[in-house]
């Protein structure tokens, strides 16, 4: 049955018009890791950008759990208005392999929105392991099996590429799940947890004061803050890290409209560019990432072929 295109025209007259009007209450920006974790800085400078841009005050609500897919159900069934979004990245495109009754495909159930941001991670020792760098470390562990722990946020890059060096230096490693990595770092300092992957930003007090010992860096090169520690690669270890191991972005629930998508889009990519936010990305050591909705689909569709591999070798499960 043909659809007259005198009501076709009145749909996309009624979306454009909708779109003029939004936002016209709060928005929710849903980020599913804990306050304080290196998605829910993103999410909270980001918000704070949209908020002065588009009028409407942008509040993040933390709904952290199951490895990303409880906050992954809230939004996917919200309604398609443009008024609660999710912040989500390479989890996205592998949340269905760990949670495969999650109820819906991840990777086709959310519009695209906006990326935002990427970074890599620096791989951390308490000191009380006696290991100055990573050949030294992985000595250690080999004659220590099932001794040593591993922690990390559940569902997050840390614990795929941590348990990716785990497997390329074939270490016996006792895996410590956390709802978020800034638990996992208040258990490094007490001596509990011994090993622990961060984001540089979230590392470099730490690493300055003395107070943990960073032994490498996932990223391609040596990261200018932390110019004497190298790379997984110059320690012999070239798969450890995915470059960047981490990428984030806003998707909305399915059916949102194009014009309120394209809306979003256009005001975040104009905050990417803007020198507050890229001052403040800088600090946080993370990587701008601006594209327009359909290069972020492409992008997407090149991520869901990407991760799954490296997840299935990397032998995750839903904990």
């Amino acid at each position: 049955m043909r659809i007259p295109a005198l009501l076709i025209a009145a749909i996309f007259s009624l979306a454009s018009a909708e779109a003029q009007q939004y936002p016209d209450r709060v928005i929710k920006l849903v980020v599913p890791f804990v306050p304080g974790s290196p998605v829910d800085v993103l999410g909270r400078v980001v918000s704070q950008q949209m908020t002065t841009r588009l009028g409407q005050s942008v509040v993040v609500e933390n709904r952290p759990g199951a490895g990303t897919s409880t906050a992954a159900k809230q939004v996917q069934s919200s309604p398609a208005d443009g008024y609660t979004l999710l912040v989500m990245g390479q989890n996205l495109v592998y949340v269905g392999l760990l949670y495969p009754d999650i109820g819906f495909d991840p990777v086709k159930s959310f519009v695209p929105v906006a990326t935002l941001a990427g970074w890599s991670h620096v791989m951390l020792v308490a000191n009380s392991v006696p290991a100055k760098s990573v050949q030294e470390l992985v000595a250690y562990a080999r004659v220590n099996p099932g001794k040593i722990t591993f922690g990390y946020g559940l569902g997050t890059s840390p614990q795929i590429v941590g348990k990716s060096f785990e497997l390329a230096a074939k270490l016996d490693l006792i895996n410590v799940p956390y709802k978020g990595g800034e638990q996992v770092r208040v258990d490094l300092l007490g001596g509990r947890i011994h090993i622990n992957f961060a984001p540089v930003s979230n590392a470099l007090p730490m690493i300055q004061q003395g107070k943990v010992r960073a032994l490498a860096v996932t990223s391609s090169t040596r990261d200018p803050a932390l110019p004497d520690v190298p790379t997984f690669k110059e320690n012999g270890f070239p798969d450890v890290g995915f470059n960047p191991d981490v990428w984030q972005a806003i998707v909305a629930p399915p059916g949102t409209p194009a014009p309120i998508v394209y809306k979003l889009n256009a005001e975040i990519n104009a905050a990417l560019r803007s020198d507050e936010l890229q001052a403040t990305f800088k600090k946080l050591r993370f990587q701008p990432m601006v594209n327009s909705p359909e290069q972020f689909g492409k992008f997407l569709a090149v991520q869901a072929k990407r991760w799954p591999p490296i997840i299935k070798a990397a032998g995750l499960k839903a904990q």
